[in-house]
């Protein structure tokens, strides 16, 4: 055995991830941490001034300020909990498989969850929570693994949707008070982020198994066979060819001998 070949684990042992992957995952939670804990202090804050001009109003032109603003606000402290808790899962996915593309959707998602809400939302109601950017984060994981279809996008999409796959339905009115259009919007952000960016990080290379190795193998071996064969006699070329007025030498063939016939008789007509 070629000792410079590598060595299959024991049982029960899984390689460690590289260091690279590792920093990737930790500095987007890191970011998604410190994203939450803004949140956190603006709620702190907001018995302390006026939070309805930052809110969106749908259809009015003041309440287009909100779109800026009304992702920071929460309505409760359940509310809070439940996008900080989606921001974290999803903050972290996304940032840490696309990190380019996720870095390059969120001023989409942002502005997409506030234009949602102001352009669908009631007369006289006000939007605020950042569920809009959630749902945005959701789609654009989920969209990319359909897109992308390398194996940590496959496996980053079923992770997403198997935590928060009811975001395919909280997109439509489903409950009084809850701000669907923000959610439309920010789903429909996530999507065309998804195609915009889909390309924006390289993907990973894809891993050979020695199955494979043995068929490229067997794939050679088969070619060199196939170039050792000799040709048919249709693909030889003809090197000479005669030409009119060109004398020819005429060898002339012992004639049979009678007495060979019986050996040799003569093909049926």
């Amino acid at each position: 055995m070629n000792a410079n070949l590598p060595q299959p684990l024991p049982a029960g042992d899984a390689p460690d991830p590289p260091r690279s992957d590792r920093g990737r995952v930790m500095r987007a939670f890191n970011l998604s941490l410190a994203f939450v804990l803004v949140l956190v202090a603006v709620f702190t804050a907001q018995g302390h001034f006026d939070w309805r001009p930052w809110s969106v109003a749908p259809l009015d032109k003041a309440g287009l300020l909100g779109i800026l603003g009304a992702p920071l606000l929460h309505g409760s402290v359940q509310h809070l909990g439940a996008n900080a808790v989606a921001l974290l899962i999803l903050g972290t996915l996304a940032g840490s498989v696309y990190p380019k593309a996720t870095l390059r959707a969120l001023p989409l998602l942002w502005i997409g969850s506030g234009l949602g809400a102001w352009l669908l939302g009631d007369l006289g109601s006000h939007h605020l929570g950042a569920s809009g950017i959630t749902h945005g984060l959701m789609f654009l994981v989920f969209v990319l693994g359909l897109l992308r279809r390398d194996r940590p996008a496959i496996a980053a999409g079923l992770i997403a949707f198997l935590f928060y796959g009811s975001m395919l339905i909280t997109i439509l009115p489903h409950e009084p008070g809850v701000s669907w259009q923000s959610h439309m919007g920010g789903a429909l952000a996530g999507i065309v982020s998804a195609l915009l960016f889909r390309l924006s990080d390289p993907m990973a290379p894809r891993k050979r198994y020695s199955w494979e190795e043995e068929e490229d193998e067997d794939e050679l071996h088969l070619q060199r066979d196939a170039d050792l064969e000799p040709p048919s006699p249709q693909r030889v070329p003809v090197l000479w060819q005669p030409r009119e007025g060109q004398d020819f030498v005429v060898l002339p063939f012992r004639p049979r001998d009678p007495g060979d016939a019986s050996r040799y008789p003569d093909p049926p007509r």
